[in-house]
């Protein structure tokens, strides 16, 4: 588990890192969800009180900040750290996809969810997420290998 303080610190160096090269974000799919999971504007700067992630199949989800105190979206940005690195230019991608990141919200707005209940997911999210970019590297690997037969 990872330390309110830590988790903050490490969002706030995404931040600064975000906006020392571009001011706004960019990107041609203009998908919006809330928190709700319904679609509603698609500004590209976040509202006051909430920051802004995008799943592995690019849905942006606007969330408050008090969801960074959460024990899940703490493994969450791990995960997003150890598999895209921290972006420079770009937005906060988790290696999840919206589906999946959709059940995490709806589960994290519950007023009480069960400690076994949240080390469960935490397993599964940390399986479910190295596996998807395991099999992602393995289908890399085995296309460049294709590539080096055919040669």
């Amino acid at each position: 588990m990872i330390s309110p303080k830590k988790l903050i610190k490490m969002a706030r160096k995404w931040h600064k890192l975000t906006f020392k090269g571009k001011k706004r974000i960019s990107f041609t799919k203009n998908i919006d969800v809330d928190i709700n999971g319904e679609s509603c504007s698609t500004s590209y700067v976040a509202e006051k009180g909430h920051f802004v992630i995008y799943s592995s199949d690019q849905n942006r989800f606007m969330l408050p900040l008090a969801y960074l105190h959460n024990n899940i979206f703490g493994d969450l940005l791990k995960i997003s750290e150890e598999e895209f690195g921290l972006s420079s230019g770009g937005p906060i991608r988790l290696p999840c996809d919206s589906i999946f990141l959709n059940y995490i919200i709806s589960l994290i707005q519950r007023p009480e969810v069960a400690a076994d209940l949240e080390e469960a997911l935490l397993s599964s999210i940390a399986s479910t997420c190295r596996r998807s970019s395991s099999i992602a590297f393995q289908h890399c690997h085995n296309s460049q290998q294709q590539l080096l037969y055919g040669y």
